[in-house]
Formats: C-alpha cells, sequence, structure tokens
C-alpha cells in the first residue's frame, strides 16, 4: 500500500515523521488464549467468549508442554509444543515447487529492523513483530510465516510461544511475523481480534507484506500463514483474499473463509487444517466446512490417504501443488500436541 509508513521499534509514525512512542505495557505471561471472536452465520451455534491468556510456555523437547491455564471459556492456550509428531506421508501432493524468487529487499545493505514495529494503514497505527533467524542474510531469500493470535490475544504471546513452535523448527530458514489485531466487540465477547471490518485486516496484511517484501529478503514463492481460533479464521480470510500472495495456510480451531461484501476468494492456496470433534467455541461444523471449501477450491477428490501418524488425511486428486489436509483429533478448543511438527512438515513441501 502506497500510504504505508513504517517507523522502527520504539517509536510510531506522525505528521512530522517518526516520533517516539508511549511505553505499552508489559509482557503478559503465556502464550495467550483464543476465542471464536466472530459473528457466526445463520444456524451455527455461537461459541463462548474466551477466557485470558494462560501461564507458561512449553519448552519443546520429545513431548514436552507446558500449556497455559485455561480461561474462563475452558480454553487451552495454545502451546509451544515439543511433541515429536508424525511426517507428513502426502508425497506427491505439495511437489517439489519453484526455485526461490527474491523480494526487492534481497541485497539491501543495511541490517532490516527486529523486534516490534509500527505501520500506517489507511490512518490507523498497526503493531506487528518481526523475528529474523539468527545470521540473517540479505542475499538469502528466507520463508515467510505470519502467525494470527486468537480473541483476547496478543502479538508478543505468539512471539514468546515460538510462533506456535514453529520458529525452532525452521533452522534459520524462516522470518515470522505476528501482527496485532484491533478491539473488537460482538455477542461472543471482545478483545483484539480480526473482524476485518470494512477489509482492514486484510489491509494490514497487505501492507506488512508490502514492507516485509522491500526491506527484507523474502522468497515471494513460500508465503504462509497459521493460527489458532480467530488466528484460524484470519488465516482462512487471508486464504481467500490474498491466494496470489500467499502459498499455504493452516488454520486451527478456526472457520470461514468468509468472503466480505460476496467478493469471491483470488488466487490459490493450499490449505492443512485441524479441529476438535468435541470444540464447543469454535464448533467442529465450521471446521469442516472450511475443510469442504478449499477441498472445492482446489479440485480434489473426495477420497483420502493417511498423513502422517496423527490420523490426519491427504485429499486425493488436488490440482497440482495445492494440497487439502484434514487433521481431526478428539479434543475441543485447543491446539493439538502434534500441530507443530506436521504445519512444519506440510510447509516444507513447498
Amino acid at each position: 500500500m502506497s500510504n504505508a509508513v513504517v517507523c522502527p521499534p520504539g517509536s510510531i509514525p506522525g505528521v512530522a515523521g517518526c516520533t517516539t512512542a508511549l511505553a505499552g505495557q508489559g509482557g503478559q505471561a503465556g502464550i495467550g488464549t483464543a476465542g471464536g471472536g466472530f459473528t457466526p452465520p445463520a444456524g451455527m451455534v455461537p461459541p463462548a467468549s474466551a477466557g485470558a491468556g494462560g501461564t507458561g510456555n512449553g519448552s519443546g523437547g520429545a513431548g514436552g508442554m507446558a500449556a497455559g491455564a485455561s480461561g474462563a471459556s475452558g480454553m487451552i492456550a495454545p502451546p509451544d509444543e515439543g511433541g515429536a509428531g508424525g511426517a507428513m506421508a502426502a508425497a506427491g501432493t505439495g511437489g517439489e515447487g519453484p526455485a526461490p524468487s527474491g523480494s526487492t529487499g534481497c541485497g539491501a545493505a543495511s541490517p532490516p529492523a527486529d523486534g516490534t514495529q509500527m505501520i500506517d494503514v489507511g490512518g490507523t497505527q498497526r503493531e506487528f513483530i518481526v523475528e529474523l533467524p539468527d545470521g540473517y542474510d540479505s542475499s538469502t531469500p528466507y520463508k515467510l510465516v505470519f502467525a494470527w493470535h486468537g480473541l483476547g490475544g496478543t502479538a508478543s504471546r505468539i512471539a514468546s510461544g515460538g510462533f506456535y513452535g514453529l520458529s525452532r523448527r525452521a533452522m534459520g530458514t524462516t522470518i515470522f511475523v505476528a501482527g496485532q489485531g484491533l478491539e473488537t466487540s460482538n455477542s461472543v465477547g471482545s478483545g483484539p481480534g480480526w473482524d476485518n471490518m470494512g477489509g482492514r485486516d486484510v489491509a494490514f496484511t497487505s501492507a506488512m507484506l508490502e514492507h516485509m517484501r522491500a526491506s527484507y529478503c523474502i522468497d515471494d514463492e513460500r508465503i504462509f500463514s497459521v493460527g489458532m481460533s480467530y488466528g484460524g479464521i484470519m488465516s482462512n480470510t487471508v486464504g481467500c483474499a490474498l491466494g496470489d500472495d500467499f502459498r499455504a495456510i493452516a488454520p486451527m480451531a478456526g472457520s470461514g473463509p468468509r468472503q466480505f461484501g460476496g467478493n469471491a476468494c483470488t488466487g490459490q492456496v493450499a490449505a492443512w487444517i485441524t479441529h476438535g470433534n468435541t470444540d464447543t467455541v469454535v464448533p467442529y461444523s465450521s471446521g469442516q466446512a472450511s475443510r469442504d471449501y478449499w477441498v472445492g477450491a482446489n479440485h480434489c477428490e473426495t477420497t483420502t490417504a493417511p498423513a502422517g501418524s496423527n490420523g490426519c488425511v491427504a485429499y486425493q486428486g488436488c490440482d497440482d501443488g495445492h494440497p487439502v489436509v484434514w487433521c481431526e483429533f478428539t479434543g475441543g478448543h485447543t491446539v493439538p500436541m502434534f500441530a507443530s511438527a506436521e504445519v512444519w512438515e506440510f510447509f516444507s513441501q513447498f
């Protein structure tokens, strides 16, 4: 977006340029919770309001998990889980993919900013966090992963939780971004979220993408999205609205995509989807509807084959390079232990 103004950490855009930002609130313990935070379509059971974030992050390691305490709704905070997980067995559905395609930020002489940043999007200051790999090299195109928080969550919780456990698996290959949602309020609760009112959250994503491509060395062919609950809804939203930019999405316990204003989705993305079959916050049927949408959009058959060792299945006959994987699990509104490993394997095939 041409009106996007980016300031370094500790400052915000102003009329006369960047000014020192007021001190923000301190970081909160835990990885943060994710609620439904959306207005369900007719016939859908409204999700309960999500509670506050839990305490503690997973430390990694085989089987290690220290999930945040549940909030008032009884929902578990997304862990930085350390379970080994099963390798995806969807060989042949993703393909080798094109060679890396470096963005305009490749070769920049000055090192780009790391950490919390602000960007102006249509006159609204939006916050996001960038995590660069150790030894970042401006001549190397890196994968880019956007990770979205749930209702009432924060970008800082997503970052401190290892971006849903993916950053420790990336082994220096990936740049991570966590956006901060704006306050929302509807029939199911209030707090920072992704209602995309007037397209504001898609515009925020587009502005971040433009900034990241211009300031960092990004592999334009490998841009991904992951999120849980409202973050899962956001992943479905950007996969629909920005399918020409994103390569694959991994919505967890979400719904959608909702096509605001009747606008059809653009482009095409691969999708990895998971949902607990006893979820009472965002109903299990919403996850099934998301699955069915992407199965149809990618022209998959109705037959499936096992994918990995955690009960996931890969739909057969999908358009080349656009697989759809569905991971039902026994549980409620939470991130399953296997998610980090399976999502990373899914993204890595491209």
